[in-house]
């Protein structure tokens, strides 16, 4: 474990037992979450469903059918 990652988890452990339970939960589902995005993107035909996604935001952009991100309309 780096030095980094035991700062965190040191910290983690002198919070609350609920607030530890809330932070684990998130842990894991994080690192859950990148594991599938890579397994996702370790895929051959990702890189063609990049493209074509890429393609389309970019024809919706030149035809006018897209906006400045505004984060207060989130």
């Amino acid at each position: 474990m780096n030095d980094l990652l035991q700062k965190a988890f040191e910290r983690a452990s002198a919070l609350p037992t609920d607030e530890q339970e809330r932070f684990a939960r998130f842990l894991l589902a994080e690192l859950e979450s990148e594991q599938k995005w890579a397994d996702l993107f370790s895929r051959p035909e990702s890189g063609n469903l990049l493209d074509r996604l890429a393609d389309e935001a970019l024809s919706d952009h030149r035809a006018g059918r897209t906006r400045p991100l505004d984060p207060d309309d989130l």
